[in-house]
């Protein structure tokens, strides 16, 4: 924007940018991208649901009053129906079929200019296929965009004629072909007349096994992306993610502007913090990034990248050989990662969690995780000082854990306790054994190894001894529990915990007025058994109750 106001003179990343922005503007209507899962794309059903009303016109809100919209989902979708099981989960909109302006839009084979014409000014080179079937090869230089006489096969970078410069791209092409300068604004009218909160791009992404089968098409600016550098914009800048997470988090809240944009600043650092930690990820699993071990079999090596590090859900040094290897390694991420979300929802201010993604792809599960400060300068058994490492053979505490960890034990349902150290005394937790604590030097108190944070389902177990299948009821094992389970890390979900203490809370309620309902009828019935009948004023038994008596 600023280029076109002043007319400034075009960098190869201004002309970059602007390739960009042109095909952002081409592709506005398109829900490609958010099938495809491309970062910043989304897609948004707010003008499905409000049948294109968007608040601009009386006349549009009254019509679609009348009209009834049904927005109950499809039969497909439901439990226990057959029918269409495979079908895409997202509603299809018609307003979803752009107009085509271009046929292709894409970088010359002739790229990167040579050096004579760098001295001309001349910055990359494209192609481009109009809707007539007019092939068109475009110089964008440091004043603009012009038409060359190159073809697919000879160079020829002077310009066409008659030469026509102009500095912006989109100008160019509506010189240059009429559908194109049709279609466009008619495609850019349409785009203004959606809802301003669906031209506004949201982190969350789709995902690709939801979504239809679409025709793909010629993208050079998503090819660039994908196998290219970001033009400086992430790649190459390394941001220290456990600083900014924990820094969003430590913001006062005091008042409500204060929280509003504490919790601002936390939806923003954590999305781009999932959205760089994802791109890591496929980048590992694709062997983009050099692992930090690499004489290690390909599924114990780990990463660093963007100051994050990538471990696999593999039992890297046989930690969880007791628990049930690799798989319970795989579900070891989950686990963990539920417990970090059940710790950060708490809030506890003074105790911090690490920031953790996990993604599968490709069949391999990656885990991302901030690093805390100082933890690569030590060996991490040195720095523990609350919990165990080692299934319980060491067990520490520190006053400053159990202290904040206290402060979460009612939220979370989980009660002080003790346990026994290596050297067999009593040793106080509040916590699961397995949950370690590390002080970073940043001052900071870590807890790691969130998986023991809700209680183990019991209908599951690893092995199956006589003893326990003893304690199971009757009633139990002719249902056919305990199941045998591939791994010992089966736990309850927050969602069953919460439902059965609202239930028992419920129940308690319903006893507690069923008892004082009974106290106070025993109440009544004994003053009415203790008040004398006589009459109000002199004392005595009424005279009609007294014939009545005789």
């Amino acid at each position: 924007v600023f280029s076109l106001l002043f007319n400034k003179s075009y960098s190869v990343r201004d002309a970059r940018l602007h390739l960009r922005h042109v095909r952002d503007l081409l592709r506005s209507l398109d829900p490609t991208d958010a099938y495809n899962g491309v970062n910043g794309s989304s897609l948004s059903y707010l003008t499905f649901y409000t049948t294109g009303n968007n608040g601009n016109s009386v006349g549009k809100r009254r019509a679609s009053e009348r009209e009834s919209v049904d927005c109950s989902p499809p039969e497909y979708v439901l439990p226990g129906s057959k029918e269409r099981p495979l079908c895409p989960l997202q509603p299809v909109r018609e307003d979803w079929k752009p107009l085509q302006c271009l046929r292709v839009l894409t970088l010359s084979s002739w790229n990167p200019p040579p050096g004579n014409r760098k001295m001309h000014g001349d910055l990359i080179y494209l192609n481009v296929l109009t809707m007539e079937d007019r092939e068109l090869n475009i110089t964008s230089s440091t004043r603009g965009f012009f038409l060359n006489q190159s073809t697919a096969f000879n160079f020829n970078p002077k310009p066409a004629v008659p030469k026509t410069l102009c500095h912006s791209l989109v100008e160019l092409l509506s010189q240059v072909s009429p559908a194109f300068r049709k279609n466009f604004t008619a495609l850019q009218k349409k785009r203004v007349q959606q809802h301003p909160y669906e031209r506004i791009a949201a982190p969350f992404q789709v995902f690709t096994w939801t979504a239809p089968h679409e025709d793909h098409t010629l993208d050079c600016v998503r090819a660039e992306e994908t196998h290219a550098s970001y033009m400086g914009q992430d790649e190459h800048t390394s941001r220290d993610w456990n600083e900014e997470l924990q820094g969003c988090r430590e913001l006062p809240g005091s008042s409500l502007q204060e929280r509003l944009h504490r919790e601002r600043s936390i939806f923003k650092t954590n999305s781009d913090f999932v959205a760089a930690a994802t791109r890591g990820a496929t980048a590992v699993i694709d062997g983009n990034i050099m692992p930090i071990n690499p004489g290690e079999s390909p599924h114990l090596q780990m990463f660093m990248w963007n100051n994050l590090f990538f471990s696999q859900g593999f039992d890297v040094s046989e930690h969880y050989r007791p628990l049930g290897g690799n798989t319970a390694a795989h579900a070891a991420a989950i686990c963990d990662l539920r417990g970090a979300q059940a710790y950060a929802s708490v809030d506890i201010e003074g105790l911090h969690t690490i920031g953790t993604v996990v993604v599968d792809y490709r069949g391999v599960r990656v885990i991302a995780q901030t690093i805390i400060p100082g933890i690569l300068e030590k060996n991490q058994e040195e720095s523990i000082v609350y919990g165990s490492n080692d299934n319980g053979k060491t067990v520490f505490t520190h006053p400053r854990f159990l202290e904040l960890l206290d402060k979460t034990s009612k939220q979370l349902r989980i009660q002080r306790h003790q346990v026994l150290d290596h050297n067999n005394r009593p040793v106080e937790l509040c916590s699961g054994i397995e949950t370690i604590g590390i002080l970073g030097n940043d001052g900071r108190p870590y807890i790691l190894d969130l998986l023991r944070t809700f209680p183990p389902d019991l209908n599951f177990q690893f092995s199956e001894t006589e003893e326990r299948r003893e304690e199971v009821p009757k009633e139990c094992q002719s249902f056919g529990y305990p199941c045998l389970h591939c791994h010992s890390l089966a736990s309850l979900r927050p969602e069953l915990i919460e439902a059965f203490i609202q239930h028992r809370y419920e129940l308690f309620m319903k006893m507690v007025s069923h008892e004082l309902s009974q106290l106070t009828e025993q109440d009544e019935a004994t003053e009415w058994s203790e008040k004398p009948i006589c009459d109000s004023d002199t004392g005595e038994r009424p005279a009609a109750s007294a014939d009545m008596g005789e």
